[in-house]
């Protein structure tokens, strides 16, 4: 395993992640090793001394289980921790990612907009290391920190603040290619478990005693905020210019792709219909990289009623990528902010709308894990022999 040049100063308590805890059942015991490294700001949330603090890091570790959630209030915080974890912490994307060794596409009989988005890929390209460092990455392990904060839902359309209290966490995110990866993220004591096997995608949080499928395999979006510069450049190889903009002083173009109506069918599920997902790429003038990440997603989901067109949920999702740093030769963003809005509405209903935000901070990047097989990335027993 090769380590990150961007391995934390523990000297830094922000950038400080615990990765062991005392044992609790034996004093003179092996410390353990926690299955998601923590920030230190969360630890120090746990009490006003270390002692009350592994005191209850003890009791939390202790209380997951489920019948510790028959109470509603706990089942209300867990409910809500895991509704901003599933749409904020671990969205995935429609379209399907082909992991080629050369990202080139004919342009003979492209469009002027079809060979100017596949120029600009290039460039990007060349600006995060080149295919030769791209092709020497054959899998990833990431550690991370997230914060994230947001609204109640409200009625109409005006702007609402976001609440000033921040849900503090961290996350490891494996991943052998785009099809076959594995996120586990962490946040103010709830879990949730997200994957692909290449064959299904799925995730589970800790107040759900069985897991959620989710159809078919599809890449984690929180790979293409920069974290897996190949499989951005093959998304947005097939993408089209439409323009330019400003985006925090720097002159980009926009690459604009639309997912196709066969893709949306086969993502779409027997309770909620796909209508429409779009991916928005900026890509600076001055050095190439991709440095904002834009997707708009409108689903409807089917209620009890059947004289009802159901619930429409539409989702719109901006990730600013900034701090890319070098590690193995591959150029990676280290941090970002993201910003969603969401809007519920139908079924005779008012609009309803809820604004969210994620900040996230990469502590570890290691390439080339040894030992990291497709066995690593099977889901719950639950889904054996289900597509």
């Amino acid at each position: 395993m090769t380590l990150s040049q961007s391995r934390p100063n523990r000297n830094n308590k922000q950038n400080f992640m615990r990765k062991l805890c005392p044992n609790f059942d034996r004093e003179d015991g092996l410390e353990t090793v926690l299955e998601v490294p923590i920030p230190e700001e969360m630890f120090t949330a746990m009490g006003n001394n270390i002692a009350l603090r592994w005191e209850n890091m003890a009791t939390w570790m202790k209380a997951q289980t489920c019948d510790k959630w028959s109470s509603p209030i706990i089942a209300g915080r867990y409910n809500e921790l895991s509704f901003l974890l599933f749409i904020v912490g671990s969205p995935l994307i429609p379209l399907q990612v082909q992991l080629d060794q050369s990202i080139h596409r004919p342009v003979k009989h492209a469009s002027i907009e079809a060979s100017t988005a596949k120029y600009i890929v290039q460039q990007y390209i060349a600006a995060i290391g080149g295919q030769p460092a791209l092709n020497s990455v054959n899998s990833m392990c990431v550690i991370g920190q997230v914060k994230i904060s947001s609204s109640e839902f409200h009625q109409g359309d005006d702007s609402v603040k976001v609440r000033s209290t921040e849900e503090a966490g961290g996350f490891v995110l494996w991943q052998k290619n785009p099809d076959l990866w594995c996120l586990e993220l962490l946040i103010s004591g709830c879990k949730v478990i997200s994957g692909s096997n290449g064959q299904i995608s799925w995730r589970q949080s800790s107040n759900q005693q069985r897991p959620v499928a989710k159809g078919p395999p599809r890449p984690l979006r929180r790979f293409l905020q920069g974290l897996d510069p190949r499989s951005a450049a093959n998304l947005f190889i097939d993408a089209v210019c439409i323009g330019e903009k400003i985006i925090n002083n720097e002159d980009c173009f926009i690459l604009k792709l639309d997912t196709s109506q066969s893709t949306l069918e086969a993502q779409s599920g027997p309770n909620y219909e796909i209508i429409h997902h779009t991916i928005w790429g900026y890509f600076s003038q001055r050095s190439g990289l991709l440095v904002k990440f834009e997707d708009s997603r409108l689903l409807t989901v089917k209620t009890s009623r059947d004289d009802g067109e159901g619930v429409f949920w539409e989702t719109s999702t901006e990730s600013v990528i900034e701090d890319y740093k070098y590690v193995e030769g591959v150029n990676i963003a280290h941090s970002g902010t993201t910003s969603m809005t969401v809007f519920r509405y139908g079924e005779q209903s008012a609009n309803h709308k809820r604004e969210l935000q994620e900040s996230w901070k990469i502590e570890e990047v290691d390439f080339n894990v040894w030992g990291l097989n497709s066995e690593f990335f099977m889901p719950p027993s639950e889904f054996n022999g289900k597509k």
